[in-house]
């Protein structure tokens, strides 16, 4: 079973946990708890990946769209980080947000280091639908209609990979710059199976980012995802694929998270 510290606040309706995971893995959960009591069929909630890197951005953001009289209505935002507190945790990330492939389909790295443990994508996703979603459901009331989970680069990979091997898990996925490259892409041979499934019968909504800047490889990757899934816009796949002019893999993130707020409230996305 996992286990749950409290920590300290960090902020006013900001809250930090340890949480150990059955596998005795350790996160940082960080929490930022709406101000307005939670609509009739709950709060909306955004889980964020490399939440050391992303959660202070998007629980601001929150903040500052949900403000009445005309905000969205409250959000719920919840960030997994990791011990060490490093905004990208390269170590923790690679282990967490890929899948397995064949070593040899890995390029080389830097210097000629090798990669970290990685390839445990299933596990983690596990951690998040049988551990971490039911602590946050058994705290909140949450709407089980908008659950949005978001990533950028790693992250971004993962969140694929979560719409395409698991899309009953999450409402809403938001994948930010995604290293579609893991693996000889892998992740696109993981598409192609979700297409070959996909009955339309759930209504699911994607938002897929990137920097216009960005190396060509990366907007090669995002390309092609937008392209392979474009033939499900009409069968319950709700699309919304931005390139944002002038951002590269880094400045890009304030402008993807700032859109999640009216992203996880509509009805239907941008197609």
């Amino acid at each position: 079973m996992s286990k749950i510290t409290e920590k300290p606040h960090i902020s006013q309706h900001c809250f930090e946990y340890q949480m150990t995971s059955s596998k005795n893995l350790d996160y940082r959960i960080l929490i930022a708890t709406p101000t307005e009591e939670p609509p009739p069929n709950g709060y909306a909630v955004i889980y964020a990946l490399d939440g050391d890197a992303l959660f202070q951005t998007l629980a601001e953001a929150v903040k500052l769209q949900t403000r009445k009289p005309k905000g969205y209505d409250p959000i719920l935002v919840v960030g997994i980080g990791y011990p060490s507190k490093e905004p990208f945790d390269m170590e923790r990330r690679c282990r967490d947000f890929t899948m397995q492939v064949d070593r040899a389909a890995l390029p080389e790295r830097p210097g000629g280091r090798p990669w970290p443990p990685n390839g445990e994508a299933d596990q983690f996703l596990d951690f998040l639908e049988l551990e971490l979603m039911p602590t946050i459901a058994k705290e909140w009331p949450i709407d089980p209609a908008r659950q949005l989970i978001v990533g950028h680069s790693l992250g971004g990979l993962l969140t694929l990979h979560a719409l395409f091997t698991r899309p009953h898990l999450f409402t809403h996925y938001a994948s930010g710059s995604p290293s579609v490259w893991w693996g000889n892409n892998e992740v696109l041979k993981e598409l192609e199976r979700f297409k070959a499934l996909w009955q339309g019968e759930e209504q699911r909504h994607f938002l897929l980012t990137i920097g216009a800047e960005e190396l060509e490889d990366m907007l090669k990757g995002a390309e092609e995802v937008a392209q392979g899934l474009s033939p499900l816009v009409d069968k319950g796949l709700h699309l919304e694929w931005i390139k944002f002019t002038g951002e590269d893999h880094v400045s890009v993130l304030p402008a993807m998270l700032s859109r999640l707020p009216r992203f996880v409230w509509s009805n239907k996305g941008i197609t």
